[in-house]
């Protein structure tokens, strides 16, 4: 299973969903589906902008969890 703290990460820095969507440029609604953990995947595009945003690396905004 894989964790996604992406909320938890937005949370840690102070950061809205506006802030990311504004510096990203990734659209509010995909923006709120990975926020919500609602998607079944993610491009690595994306991936990449939001790591680049939150200054943190993939590892922070997704955690494996054996199932």
């Amino acid at each position: 299973m894989i964790e996604n703290r992406v909320a938890l990460v937005m949370a840690s820095k102070k950061l809205e969903k506006r802030d990311i969507t504004r510096i990203t440029k990734i659209d509010r609604h995909t923006l709120t589906k990975i926020y919500k953990g609602e998607v079944k995947s993610i491009s690595l595009k994306n991936l990449n902008k939001l790591c680049f945003a939150l200054d943190c690396n993939a590892n922070d905004l997704f955690k494996y969890i054996p199932d």
